[in-house]
């Protein structure tokens, strides 16, 4: 069983998207590698600080107030690992994180969370849950993060609480997020819905209405283009591990703010030029493991673009002017990552005034091809 401190580790890796993320390719991980960013110290502490602005002090336990088989500590009810079928009765009204992973519950009903206006977190991850009743979530009237992730759910549950700032409900069967499925939903920050089998055509119009979210992943899906109508507000997307086969002209027009855009592990052989341009404040750009046979256009005139993945495609052939601009000074980021391993090129028919705009010279990653 997972102990307290790890589950409030997981519980402080909030999206929070405001600067560019220089991190090495996206990989989808495990629920709880979301938990691996950062030493925090004192993580009760910090936990309670993050939703009261003061710390709670440690009340002495009262073992008659805490559902059998479960550990209850500080606010926090782990009823973990535990096969449950039902959600458990007598959950203390002052639970602030209640971890209800692992175990073997199949359905959400009204009650089952009646009382429990304060909790803040709340995990449901990999149950075999497959219904919600639509007045659920109506009691939590200050959840901030729900984990839904590695169940059996075909639609995002309703009336999901206005409070909700993250939502991860990767790995379910999810085909169709309906209009107005995020309604009132007007603080959510972070939304990680990956590894469902959902198409663009899955996603209505007016879906997003609303949100103003930073962060969206929808990678490991059925998407075989771009989806229209996203949140303009986002910072990082990642649609990596899809169907992708091109991007067209306007497909990033409403993305003007990304910082980070990931692509990686698609179809993708063309980008249609211009296409970048709509997204002048990237900073990273993952399209490793496509079919491109040459370097999208448009790179030189990304002045802020400082990470580029291209390896393993099918590009022989890299210009002079491919990644930097002909102007001195017009760049305003140096690059500080280009990886073009994997691809037919011959490294040493490069130029290289190529990467003249390259800090270090080991930022550039070329590599032995393999057919």
């Amino acid at each position: 069983m997972f102990s307290c401190r790890s589950f409030l580790l997981l519980l402080l890796n909030v999206c929070s998207l405001t600067a560019p993320s220089l991190a090495l390719p996206f990989e989808q991980r495990g629920f709880w590698d979301f938990a691996m960013d950062g030493d925090v110290g004192d993580l009760t502490t910090v936990m309670m600080r993050d939703e009261e602005g003061s710390a709670v002090e440690e009340l002495p336990p009262d073992v008659s107030l805490c559902p059998f088989g479960c550990h209850c500590q500080l606010n926090v009810v782990q009823c973990s690992d535990l096969s449950l079928i039902v959600v458990p009765k007598e959950i203390p009204r002052d639970t602030k994180l209640l971890d209800l992973q692992n175990n073997r519950i199949t359905e959400l009903k009204e009650n089952d969370f009646k009382g429990l206006t304060n909790l803040y977190a709340l995990s449901l991850v990999n149950n075999k849950i497959s219904k919600v009743h639509p007045r659920t979530f109506v009691p939590l009237l200050h959840l901030k993060k729900l984990y839904f992730s590695r169940n059996l759910l075909t639609v995002v549950p309703k009336n999901l609480p206005p409070s909700l700032v993250e939502l991860r409900i990767h790995d379910n069967r999810i085909k169709k997020v309906a209009e107005g499925t995020f309604s009132g939903l007007g603080s959510m920050n972070c939304i990680e819905m990956g590894g469902n089998p959902i198409q663009n055509s899955g996603f209505e119009p007016g879906a997003f209405k609303g949100l103003k979210l930073n962060y969206l992943r929808i990678s490991e899906s059925k998407l075989t283009g771009i989806p229209k109508d996203l949140p303009d507000s986002l910072h990082e997307l990642h649609l990596d591990n899809n169907q992708i086969q091109a991007i067209e002209l306007e497909d990033l027009s409403r993305y003007k703010h990304l910082y980070r855009l990931g692509l990686g592990f698609n179809h993708i052989r063309m980008i249609e030029k211009g296409s970048l341009s709509y997204v002048p404040n990237l900073r990273e750009l993952h399209l490793e493991n496509n079919r491109l046979t040459r370097v999208p256009m448009g790179l030189p005139d990304m002045k802020y673009l400082q990470v580029v993945y291209l390896h393993s495609n099918n590009i022989s052939r890299v210009e002079v002017n491919d990644f930097c601009p002909l102007g001195f000074g017009m760049k305003r980021s140096f690059y500080n990552g280009i990886s073009l391993y994997g691809n037919p090129v011959n490294y040493w028919e490069v130029q290289p005034a190529t990467f003249r705009c390259v800090g270090d010279r080991l930022a550039i990653q070329f590599g032995n091809y393999k057919k």
